[in-house]
């Protein structure tokens, strides 16, 4: 058996080329082993992500330490590392079907919504279509890249349950690919996720565990830290907020491929923030390939109705947030993200999310103010998901 796996973050392998010396076609365990065996002390919550060290150690992104560990069940970063065991399960995500179909999504100029908005031809606004992805969102991306990470690392074995808080999306992906990989998986969840969440999530077979409507993303968080100190249970935390495989996947894919698809032509770039990872990755590939000025989109206020965003300056920041990396924080208002997505539906055709509909909002009242100030832009903004994983909310309550 080879030394070496194959990385497969993704169907086209050339993204991660973004990652200097990380050679795709032969990425030798070995380093990895050895970075994480040298790092500082400080880096001690990301010893139990091998790939996911060597790829940040290479990519030029900030680390941060999460608070604290909260792993059940698990062994120190690779004292029981098998190489023939992770070259087999890479060779399985490999092969299999819904790996990959991840990624490799449209980008879409919206010419009827520039005209619906008055804005000059000079000024582009494009959304990157991240809906048609497998699971139905962008954290498809998110999902694999955290899975692939802890196999090679080793802290993922066979029988153990993959668990994390998540607001739904990320929990769609983590049971979409448990499924595939016959992975168990439990998901710490908001009461207050639409319905249509909740039976996707159902008909995948995760363990859903639900915390108080009320308390978001964060109340969750807070649960499924006191589940895992559980130590009958032999748990992989995943812990989407703190774990740098979140920023990995959006850096080795997302950036790239917008990169690639604006012909290098991208002057602004628009994410919400959640788990913050979209932005974080993307952004930190567009820092080192020109002058991008990069949008963060959060709730206009505290108690809100956008499903999976947060209000950073309320809510537990996420671990993987570095907030020198955004130009800019714009807040939205839930109705105007409501009423940007329903604009979106009857102005261009494309059916999407409540966070989809912030990001446009910010990206239409940046497009008008660059405008005015006869500025030419070629704006990206992310849609993070489609509408219908919101049919039972507010967004889609029509006159």
């Amino acid at each position: 058996m080879p030394s070496w796996i194959r990385i497969h973050v993704y169907a086209d392998l050339r993204l991660l080329a973004c990652c200097p010396a990380v050679d795709i076609a032969r990425f030798d365990m070995s380093d990895a082993c050895t970075a994480i065996l040298k790092a500082d002390s400080h880096r001690s919550a990301l010893r139990r992500n091998a790939v996911s060290y060597f790829l940040m150690n290479n990519s030029g992104l900030p680390f941060h330490d999460s608070p604290k560990s909260y792993v059940s069940g698990q062994s120190a970063i690779m004292s029981n590392f098998q190489a023939d065991t992770v070259a087999t399960i890479a060779s399985t995500l490999e092969n299999t079907g819904v790996v990959r179909s991840i990624g490799n999504t449209p980008l879409v100029r919206l010419h009827r919504l520039e005209r619906h908005l008055g804005l000059p031809a000079s000024i582009e606004i494009h959304l990157k279509i991240e809906w048609v992805n497998p699971g139905g969102s962008i954290k498809d991306r998110t999902a694999l890249s955290i899975i692939q990470a802890a196999i090679a690392a080793g802290d993922l074995d066979r029988g153990q349950t993959l668990i994390d808080a998540t607001s739904g999306n990320t929990g769609i992906a983590y049971a979409m690919l448990g499924a595939a990989l016959e992975i168990p998986v439990t998901l710490v969840v908001p009461g207050s996720a639409s319905e249509e969440r909740k039976r996707t999530l159902a008909a995948y077979g995760a363990h859903v565990v639900y915390s108080d409507p009320y308390e978001g993303s964060d109340g969750a968080i807070r649960l499924v830290r006191d589940l895992v100190t559980d130590r009958d249970h032999n748990y992989f935390y995943a812990d989407q907020y703190n774990n740098q495989a979140n920023a990995v996947a959006h850096y080795t894919t997302t950036g790239p491929e917008i990169w690639d698809q604006t012909s290098g032509r991208l002057t602004h770039f628009v994410a919400a923030l959640g788990t913050t990872g979209t932005l974080m990755g993307a952004g930190g590939f567009f820092r080192h390939r020109g002058t991008v000025e990069l949008i963060g989109v959060q709730p206009a206020e505290a108690f809100h109705g956008i499903e999976g965003l947060k209000h950073l300056p309320t809510a537990i920041v996420p671990g993987i947030f570095d907030p020198s990396l955004p130009d800019r924080i714009e807040g939205v208002d839930t109705e105007e993200a409501f009423d940007a997505a329903r604009a979106l539906a009857r102005i261009e055709g494309y059916f999407a999310g409540s966070s989809t509909g912030a990001n446009l909002a910010a990206a239409a009242r940046l497009g008008s103010e660059l405008a005015s100030k006869g500025q030419p832009a070629c704006i990206v903004a992310v849609g993070c998901d489609g509408g219908s994983r919101y049919l039972s909310t507010g967004l889609w309550e029509l006159n």
